[in-house]
């Protein structure tokens, strides 16, 4: 039976209800990775509650993050906002004592138009720490997209040396043309083309010190330094930004952030696929070598080496089926590793999505369907859960990574699910960490086989019966 290749993306939109975790869940990771953080959380005890079961399984990470409870006389404007927040301030600056302190507004300080961003500078002054407001609430269409706000606000922060970095160029610029200029004149051209490598290249996206480490040293390798993270480590080592520094994200959901650095920050956006799966990684390594002139070493033979080693799990994906339900904003740079590792994917849902921002994805993710000569899938921005269980009962996939909300569901109707949100914290990106990603996907499938391999055939017949 033939079938028919679609050349192009299919983007449909069904303006569904938005099932997600809510964003202020981004301080279980960040306040990880900025070691000298301290989140506070302004809102209600709703959002305690939250906080306290989706990060309680942290219990053994000392937390730096906090509750500023509203009560019903804050939220009918009857009490002084501002003192309240002063002196949760001041107490947290005596037993932490932080580098910076960051403001999450929730929901409810969206809906009682409480000024923030008003209050901050000036309590800033008063207890002479740095205060960040962001608003990650649940007006968001994913609750990873709470990252991309803390990022956005924090680029505001980031220091500017423009002029620096100017005065630097001129000087390198003038002692180079006196050194060289004996030499012959396709030298003089080379080592000019070589000066456009000079220029700063900062990346942003949290993750992991150590992935961190590793996406860095295999620019390092294609002879690219990396002059720094959004976020660094430390809220002090925040990276220069300026006309002259070109910026590269690491995650799909940063489309926020990315627009602060242009617009704001003047900041080069180098538009690339995103290092997840060896493929995302050789492509998004390639990418920012073609923007500073460099020719890749060893690419190739790098990500070669990955695919080798993965042979054992691409054996048990490969004709596999996987649908989407749409969750984290991860959904198409997975879906695009899955299907180089030979899955096919039916459904590729996701809660929203900046074209822009992912059009080298998108690119990435057509090339890697003809490449293995399989149809197009369809892309449902703010999917609609009803109509996706009717697809899914039709389609009968493999796997569905979906939301928690409808893992247990579907389960019980056979479906062998994976919470979107397990991607979210694994360690995903680079070369290295490709097997995670394939590791977590294949879980439930390796599973069913065990208990196939038990002999328990017929409970998984009545399971999925």
């Amino acid at each position: 039976m033939s079938i028919k290749i679609s050349e192009t993306l299919t983007f449909e939109c069904e303006t569904g209800n938005y099932h997600t975790f809510c964003p202020i869940s981004c301080v279980a990771w960040l306040y990880q990775k900025i070691e000298d953080s301290f989140f506070l959380v302004v809102g209600t005890k709703t959002c305690g509650y939250f906080l306290q079961n989706a990060l309680g399984v942290m219990i053994f990470a000392e937390p730096r993050y906090a509750m500023a409870e509203l009560e019903e006389g804050d939220i009918s404007a009857q009490l002084n906002d501002y003192e309240e927040l002063k002196r949760l301030c001041v107490q947290i600056k005596k037993d932490r004592n932080p580098s910076v302190i960051i403001w999450i507004g929730t929901c409810t300080t969206e809906i009682i138009k409480m000024d923030l961003e008003g209050m901050a500078p000036k309590l800033e002054t008063e207890i002479e720490i740095p205060i960040v407001v962001a608003r990650a609430n649940g007006l968001d269409y994913a609750f990873t997209q709470g990252e991309d706000t803390v990022l956005a606000a924090m680029a505001h922060r980031c220091p500017e040396q423009r002029t620096e970095i100017e005065k630097k160029q001129k000087i390198e610029d003038k002692s180079i043309q006196e050194i060289f200029s004996f030499l012959p004149l396709k030298t003089k051209e080379k080592k000019n083309k070589s000066l456009k490598n000079q220029f700063p290249l900062v990346l942003f996206g949290s993750l992991p010190s150590t992935v961190a480490s590793q996406l860095s040293l295999e620019l390092k390798r294609q002879s690219i330094h990396v002059s720094g993270w959004l976020p660094a480590q430390r809220y002090t080592d925040l990276p220069t930004l300026g006309e002259k520094v070109y910026v590269c994200g690491v995650n799909p959901f940063l489309s926020r952030t990315a627009t602060t650095l242009m617009r704001r920050r003047k900041c080069k956006l180098i538009g690339a696929p995103f290092p997840i799966g060896p493929d995302g990684t050789r492509a998004w390594i390639e990418k920012i070598c073609s923007i500073f002139n460099i020719e890749t070493k060893g690419l190739e033979e790098r990500e070669q080496q990955v695919w080798e080693s993965l042979k054992n799990y691409l054996n048990l994906v490969r004709g596999k089926s996987v649908f989407f339900m749409g969750d984290n904003l991860l959904e198409i740079s997975l879906a695009r590793f899955l299907i180089r590792c030979g899955m096919i994917v039916y459904e590729i849902g996701i809660p929203y999505m900046d074209k822009r921002y992912q059009a080298a994805e998108l690119t990435l993710l057509q090339e890697t369907c003809k490449k293995m000569c399989i149809p197009m899938p369809r892309i449902v921005e703010k999917p609609d859960n009803y109509n996706q269980i009717q697809r899914i009962r039709e389609l009968q996939p493999d796997l569905a990574i979906t939301g928690m909300a409808h893992a247990n569901p579907l389960e019980a109707r056979g479906i062998n699910t994976k919470w979107s949100v397990e991607f979210t914290f694994a360690q995903i990106h680079g070369f290295t960490n490709a097997k995670d990603v394939l590791e977590l996907v294949t879980r439930p499938l390796r599973r069913n086989n065990n208990l196939e391999n038990l002999g328990w055939t017929n409970l998984i017949k009545i399971q999925k019966g």
